[in-house]
């Protein structure tokens, strides 16, 4: 009933524990808080927050105009939800250093497992579009040592993300993730990998954990989660998938009540409400409250 019953302490603890066995974690975005908890029911291993999906949630394009309180906000609500640990994007940090150092401690406050910040000029733009700006490195790893510095739970993942890939290639991406790693970055993100060798590449180049980025429509193959696990990727995240499907059925319902003035030839394709009620633990209420769960849902 409500919330988790796992700390934010405790789902820190058992991430770190998983990430560091060096098997594949898959990480699904979650769109709200009930997709949370069903990313949870179908056995993954844990919550991907994109900043992507929260700034199309509030309507807007992933451009670096969400604020950290809205950002920490929503990641509360869709981190308390759940058992698993989530991650969230935190974009650049929302400013310089003291800004990152803030959001640090904001996230940890919101019950996050952990949080990556890019190395983008700000505002920055989605990772697989073209003329992105990367900042100099001394900026880049001024962020990370901020957020390691600012951290206070020493299990809280501080990942760097790296976007320099698009704009200087291979090399440089590898050189960056090396600096952002000797700047205290406990994983590392490199955006927009072009192929399954690049990934390789950096698994060897660094002795920290990776993640990879599997979004479609961008720079990246969609690679399946045992190629990776083939390399040594050690998480896997479709940041906007959930909501480009939820989207997708939506807009198809709309089409089919213009088209026929009714959803009866789309109930197939619905949450039956009898599920829609197990995954709230409708029934759990009950036990506060007889008068709230007093009924039967014929499937």
């Amino acid at each position: 009933m409500l919330y988790a019953t796992t700390t934010p302490a405790e789902k820190r603890y058992h991430f770190r524990e998983r990430l560091a066995s060096g098997e594949l974690l898959r990480f699904p975005g979650a769109f709200n808080p009930l997709s949370a908890r069903l990313i949870e029911r179908k056995g993954f291993d844990g919550v991907y927050i994109s900043g992507a999906v929260l700034s199309a949630d509030l309507g807007l394009p992933d451009i670096g105009l969400t604020t950290l309180t809205e950002v920490a906000g929503r990641s509360q609500q869709i981190a308390r939800m759940t058992e698993l640990p989530a991650i969230v994007d935190a974009d650049t940090g929302f400013g310089e250093p003291m800004n990152v150092a803030r959001t640090i401690q904001t996230l940890e406050d919101a019950g996050l497992a952990g949080t990556h910040i890019e190395d983008q000029v700000n505002p920055k733009r989605c990772g697989h579009l073209d003329n992105k700006s990367v900042v100099d490195e001394a900026t880049a790893t001024k962020r990370i040592r901020a957020a390691v510095d600012a951290r206070r739970d020493p299990n809280f993942l501080i990942m760097a993300r790296t976007d320099i890939r698009a704009a200087e290639g291979l090399a440089a991406a590898v050189d960056r993730a090396k600096a952002l790693v000797d700047a205290g970055a406990d994983a590392i993100f490199p955006e927009a990998m072009r192929t399954l060798e690049e990934f390789e590449a950096m698994r060897k180049a660094l002795d920290v954990p990776i993640l990879a980025n599997m979004t479609e429509f961008g720079k990246s193959e969609l690679f399946s989660s045992q190629q990776l696990a083939d390399i040594g990727v050690n998480i896997v995240i479709w940041p906007v998938s959930m909501l480009r499907i939820a989207m997708g059925a939506t807009g198809r319902a709309l089409d089919t009540l213009n088209q026929e003035g009714r959803l009866t030839s789309k109930l197939d394709e619905m949450q039956h409400r009898a599920e829609l009620y197990e995954l709230i633990d409708y029934e759990g209420y009950n036990h506060f409250d007889t008068s709230v769960f007093n009924f039967t849902v014929e499937r």
